[in-house]
């Protein structure tokens, strides 16, 4: 019995701590800029996610400076339709406090972003920038 309590107090507390962490990230994020970088799967398109991840990603965020509040590199793995190929190889996302401080960033470093592209895709990109709601 007093195993059970002490198991019922344990499973409890972790349930807490991770609804109260998962609440604080949600709402961290409302009202921010995420900038989506995509990179569309065809045939013959390459993509080196250890050269993204490694260099350009930070590269990126450095030139972001302190308006980033954080990035994020996802590899795509599957599409959501079943035995359809997969519409992306990748996306990075800059979640950002300023719309206009980002683009004011990026802006006069636009030149070395888009050379490094060759370092590790062949496709070219489509950015979505949203703002985040919850």
């Amino acid at each position: 019995m007093k195993s059970k309590l002490i198991l019922t107090c344990l499973l409890f507390t972790v349930s807490f701590i991770t609804f109260s962490q998962e609440k604080q990230a949600a709402s961290a994020e409302k009202g921010l800029i995420k900038v989506s970088i995509m990179y569309p799967y065809a045939e013959g398109k390459t993509f080196n996610m250890d050269y993204y991840e490694s260099t350009h990603m930070p590269m990126v965020a450095k030139f972001i400076g302190n308006n980033l509040v954080k990035y994020t590199i996802e590899k795509v793995t599957a599409s959501g339709i079943p035995n359809q190929p997969i519409p992306y190889m990748a996306i990075g996302t800059f979640y950002v406090k300023s719309l206009s401080d980002y683009q004011a960033a990026i802006a006069p470093n636009r030149d070395a972003i888009r050379a490094d592209f060759a370092n590790y895709t062949n496709a070219t990109p489509v950015i979505i920038i949203s703002e985040v709601i919850r």
